[in-house]
């Protein structure tokens, strides 16, 4: 194999796990009532509902569309390191 085949082996890992990501994190997304964000003092259900709608669809569309994707990337990353365990905490309690 040579370094172009390395690459592109990359990439696919890459891609499919960022895919991983936000298909769970919208997944997730939908599972809390919208009282939980409110709750939780964090955005509503509909506006992360449609941000991590966004992502995954960017993710799945071969657009050139890299700066937008990175944002809906970054999102996907915030609503799990941050929403979601202030959503699953108002669960335990």
């Amino acid at each position: 194999m040579d370094v172009f085949q390395y690459e592109g082996f990359v990439q696919l890992v890459v891609f499919f796990v960022l895919l991983v990501i936000k298909i769970f994190a919208f997944a997730n997304a939908l599972l809390y009532s919208a009282e939980a964000y409110l709750a939780a003092d964090k955005l509503n259900k509909p506006t992360w509902c449609i941000l991590l709608g966004i992502a995954v669809v960017l993710q799945l569309l071969p657009l050139p569309l890299m700066i937008v994707n990175l944002a809906m990337t970054i999102a996907s990353i915030v609503y799990l390191v941050d929403v979601r365990p202030a959503l699953a905490g108002l669960r335990r309690r």
